[in-house]
């Protein structure tokens, strides 16, 4: 008997055979895991055997170079010490509603009512949300590819995802051009900027331009008693930005877009606080009423001491100054080491290229190496060949496109730089030239 269990007790295992018929619904039968989880598992295999992996895969901060801002940390301690442990309400706390609604005026000079504030844990609980009060069966929802989970929210919501490819030449981001006809009958348009996968981010006129088509649709719907599209912004990386690069939203360059846009955001990212899990939607008030009582049956509200130490690090700005001025400088060095050491290898010939940071935690690699034949003889063909063989021979862990929507072997994968260190980046590069010029 193990020690602890009670010989009181009648033990009983259950068993569990193996079941002709379906047991779960066909959506969750033909919902699909996370492409990024199993690609970790080859890494965690890696790194328990001893190897030493420059691991770009997880977008996610390691607090050993990015700890959350001290004020936070203490603020949470102290919630948690005053007895702030009990049920937050729904829609989150009054307190850091207040705060974001005053976060977003000072910041961003938008003057939204506070019915337009919804508290979420993390940013993830808004996005389902917004689909869930935005979408029915069957509608139609445009997002660009690459991008982040939008085909996944398609299918919990039994939307018709219709994902549009976009290319290296216009940063892996759309333009009014390209979704002219892409919209026609959508009820959702999602959008990321800076954007994740690829760290780009909208210029002020491309966005501009999805906007007036936005409103020139809305226009022609209205007048025939059509609903409306929508707009889902995602601008969780808004306060991660670098070089000459500003971020831009959509209510800011054509204010009549506050009737259509649901705006993403939260502090996993910008404050480096994945797990601290407080995020947010501000939207329409209809439509934020719709998804706060969504999200009330959901539960997923986020912990009420890190709400009331959130409400506190927002109203503060030069602690925020403070700590993005570090922070950005920090991920820029990382983002630049890898820029230059990929652009490096071009330069000496090598097939490989990089499109400049911009904003996130990620850079974007081309590493076009298909039909290439490794040392060992074996051909390389898809994008899950290529990286396969980099984990293999240059220890450089990265996320193919295809974990984001895309259907071709293109070569292009993300890198982020969130978990290592410029030292880390410095022993890969030479790891990588070798492996590449290994190639035949």
């Amino acid at each position: 008997m193990d020690q602890g269990i009670s010989t009181d007790i009648e033990i009983i295992k259950p068993a569990f055979p193996a079941q002709a018929s379906p047991r779960v619904s066909t959506m969750a039968a033909g919902l699909i895991g996370s492409e990024i989880l199993k690609i970790a598992a080859d890494i965690r295999a890696m790194v328990a055997e001893g190897e030493q992996i420059c691991n770009l895969t997880v977008g996610d901060f390691n607090p050993k170079y990015f700890p959350i801002p001290v004020e936070l940390r203490k603020g949470i301690e102290a919630a948690l010490q005053a007895g702030e442990t009990n049920y937050p309400p729904s829609d989150g706390m009054p307190a850091l509603r207040k705060a974001v609604q005053q976060f977003y005026l000072r910041e961003l000079g938008l003057d939204y009512p506070i019915e337009s504030f919804i508290i979420t844990s993390g940013a993830r609980p808004a996005i389902y949300a917004a689909y869930r009060a935005l979408v029915e069966p069957g509608d139609k929802v445009v997002y660009p590819v690459p991008s982040w989970n939008n085909n996944h929210y398609c299918h919990l919501t039994k939307a018709f995802g219709y994902p549009f490819p976009c290319s290296s030449e216009n940063a892996f981001l759309p333009t009014r051009a390209d979704l002219e006809g892409a919209i026609t009958g959508a009820r959702l348009l999602a959008l990321c900027s800076p954007l994740n996968p690829t760290g780009t981010a909208f210029t002020s006129d491309a966005l501009a331009g999805i906007c007036d088509l936005i409103l020139e649709e809305n226009a022609v719907r209205a007048a025939s008693g059509g609903r409306p599209i929508f707009l889902m912004y995602d601008q969780v990386y808004w306060m991660l930005t670098f070089g000459n690069t500003e971020h831009v939203n959509p209510v800011s360059l054509r204010p009549e877009m506050a009737q259509y846009t649901i705006f993403i955001d939260g502090i996993s990212k910008a404050f480096a606080s994945t797990g601290i899990r407080v995020g947010w939607a501000v939207a329409p008030p209809d439509v934020a009423s719709s998804m706060s009582s969504i999200l009330g049956h959901v539960g997923a509200w986020a912990p009420r001491a890190e709400q009331v130490a959130t409400a506190a690090l927002l109203k503060d700005s030069a602690v925020i100054d403070g700590y993005h001025t570090h922070m950005i400088k920090e991920l820029g060095s990382r983002l630049d080491k890898l820029y230059s050491g990929i652009k490096n290898l071009k330069n000496s010939g090598l097939p490989v290229d990089a499109i400049p940071p911009m904003g996130a935690i990620y850079l974007t690699a081309h590493f076009p190496l298909m039909r290439r034949t490794t040392q060992a003889g074996v051909r390389l063909e898809t994008n899950e060949d290529i990286r396969k063989y980099l984990l293999s021979e240059a220890k450089l862990a990265v996320i193919p496109f295809q974990a984001f929507g895309t259907a071709e072997d293109t070569g292009w994968f993300r890198l982020s730089v969130g978990a290592v260190s410029i030292a880390e980046i410095e022993t890969m590069l030479p790891n990588l030239e070798r492996a590449i010029r290994q190639l035949n």
